[in-house]
C-alpha cells in the first residue's frame, strides 16, 4: 500500500497491517449518465497511478446496508473513463457487480451465493484490454472471469474502491491489496 494515495478521501480510514478499513461517505458514486442521468465523481479510490499494464489484487468485505453501497476495484483514466469491480448490494442482495464507463456507464451483476463473505478481485490491464477475476471467499484466488472490457492506453489510477449512493455510509475491509506493474 505504500505509495498509494486517495482520490477522494473518505471520512474515516486507517491502515491495520495489510488490511485497509474504510467509510464509505454518505451519497457517494461514480456513475456516468446511463438510465438515471447522473454524474457522480465523489467515489472513493484509494491507489497509485500506473503507467501501462498493470496488476491489482485484494479480497473485500463489507457492512453493506443501503442501495448500492458498493467496494472493491477500480480503474480510472479520468471523470469519464473508469472501470470499477467487487460488491455492490441490489435489493438486499451482495452481487459481484462491474461498471465500465466510457462516457456513460454501463452496469452487470451477478448475486452471490447466501453466507457470503468476501469476495477476491484480481483486474488485469495489458494494452487497451481490462480483464477482472473473481473469486467467493478470503484468501481465494481470483481465476474465474467476470469481464473482459476494452480501456484506453495511458497513465490511470488503480486501487481500492468504495461508495454509499443512497445511504449515510458503511465500512469496508480491503485485505491484501496489491498494486502492481506488469
Amino acid at each position: 500500500m505504500d505509495g498509494m494515495a486517495w482520490l477522494n478521501e473518505p471520512p474515516a480510514w486507517r491502515r491495520e497491517g495489510d488490511l485497509l478499513v474504510a467509510t464509505a461517505g454518505p451519497r457517494t458514486d461514480f456513475w456516468r449518465r446511463t438510465k438515471y442521468d447522473l454524474l457522480r465523481d465523489d467515489g472513493h479510490l484509494f491507489g497509485r497511478e500506473v503507467a501501462a499494464d498493470a496488476v491489482a489484487a485484494v479480497t473485500v468485505r463489507g457492512a453493506y446496508a443501503t442501495q448500492y453501497d458498493q467496494a472493491g476495484l477500480a480503474l480510472r483514466l479520468d471523470a469519464e473513463q473508469w472501470i470499477k469491480c467487487g460488491v455492490e448490494l441490489v435489493d438486499g442482495v451482495p452481487n459481484a457487480a462491474v461498471v465500465v464507463t466510457a462516457g456513460r456507464s454501463d452496469w452487470s451483476i451477478f448475486p452471490l451465493p447466501p453466507g457470503f463473505d468476501a469476495l477476491s478481485l484480481r483486474l488485469v490491464r495489458e494494452g487497451e484490454a481490462v480483464e477482472i477475476f473473481w473469486a467467493i471467499g478470503a484468501g481465494a484466488e481470483a481465476t474465474t472471469l467476470f469481464r473482459l472490457a476494452p480501456f484506453p492506453a495511458g497513465p490511470a489510477l488503480l486501487g481500492a474502491m468504495l461508495a454509499a449512493p443512497k445511504g449515510d455510509g458503511f465500512e469496508a475491509t480491503f485485505a491484501n491489496l496489491s498494486v502492481r506493474d506488469g
